[in-house]
């Protein structure tokens, strides 16, 4: 049934109405905030009281520590002035061991000795390496040289800018027939010699791989003479020429009417191929010698 009726007390009825929904308002609002858990009992702040408290512990205790260590000693023991000057007096009355000395100065002097010789035999096999020096004698007479001025050395004109696997190619086939690698000139021009010796140690190195001067080299001479490029007309590498007597003497000990070959053969081709056309042309007899040493080997 209704509350109120519609009558003159009809905003008594809506006043009352009001007040019971206000009343019912505060009431679920004072529940909402009892249900509620305070911020200081959420478990986020919880832990992180506990870690607050665990780092001031840890805090105390590393104070302690340093508190604790025991501190090395700053300066020398209080001792009577008597035993002091006795101790000075030990040390200074020290008796000398001569034989000790002796040892000591024998062996600093022997490692100095050592240590110069050493560097003497890595800069004199550096210098042989680089070519600034003349290698030693009895090396230089185990090289197959030509030796008879009626004997024909193969003698291939190359160039810096050939591709350094070909030159090494060449390397490896001269050395079997005893040949010459010739160079119109030096990279770099005839003032710089370490572009070309560092040219002759790629050229010439055994393993292509190993560095220093302690590497083996291949048995092939190398020489730099522009005048032998003029006297045969070579203007393209590689070229072969069967040359008579030593293409690598001096020029005041040269012959050059005689240091002439009767052919030239021009071709990127493998040091055969170049035999085989060169006795084509007439020059069997110049390299028969050295075809049968490639044969042999």
């Amino acid at each position: 049934m209704p509350i109120c009726k519609p009558s003159a007390t009809e905003p008594r009825c809506a006043a009352a109405l009001l007040a019971l929904g206000l009343a019912l308002g505060c009431v679920t609002t004072a529940a909402a905030q009892e249900s509620a858990p305070t911020p200081s009992a959420t478990p986020l702040n919880k832990v992180q009281q506990q870690g607050d408290a665990a780092m001031e512990r840890l805090k105390d205790a590393v104070a302690d520590q340093k508190t604790q260590t025991p501190a090395g000693p700053s300066a020398l023991p209080d001792m009577p002035e008597a035993e002091r000057r006795r101790a000075f007096e030990g040390l200074r009355h020290h008796a000398p061991s001569p034989a000790m000395e002796t040892r000591a100065r024998t062996a600093v002097d022997a490692g100095k000795d050592a240590f110069a010789a050493q560097r003497e035999a890595m800069a004199k096999r550096l210098r042989q390496a680089l070519g600034l020096d003349a290698p030693d004698m009895e090396a230089v007479a185990k090289v197959a040289a030509p030796d008879a001025p009626h004997n024909w050395v193969p003698v291939l004109f190359v160039s810096s800018s050939m591709p350094i696997a070909t030159l090494r190619t060449y390397a490896g086939q001269l050395e079997k027939v005893g040949g010459v690698m010739a160079f119109r000139g030096m990279p770099g021009g005839l003032t710089k010699v370490g572009p070309m010796a560092k040219l002759s140690a790629e050229i010439l190195r055994l393993d292509p791989g190993c560095e220093g001067p302690a590497c083996t080299m291949r048995n092939v001479q190398l020489i730099v003479d522009p005048l032998v490029f003029r006297q045969h007309g070579v203007n393209s590498v590689p070229a072969l020429a069967m040359i008579p007597g030593d293409p690598t003497q001096p020029y005041c000990e040269r012959d050059e009417t005689s240091l002439a070959a009767t052919h030239v053969i021009y071709g990127d081709a493998a040091l055969s191929g170049m035999l085989e056309e060169y006795a084509r042309l007439g020059g069997k007899q110049e390299v028969r010698d050295a075809q049968a040493r490639l044969e042999r080997r």
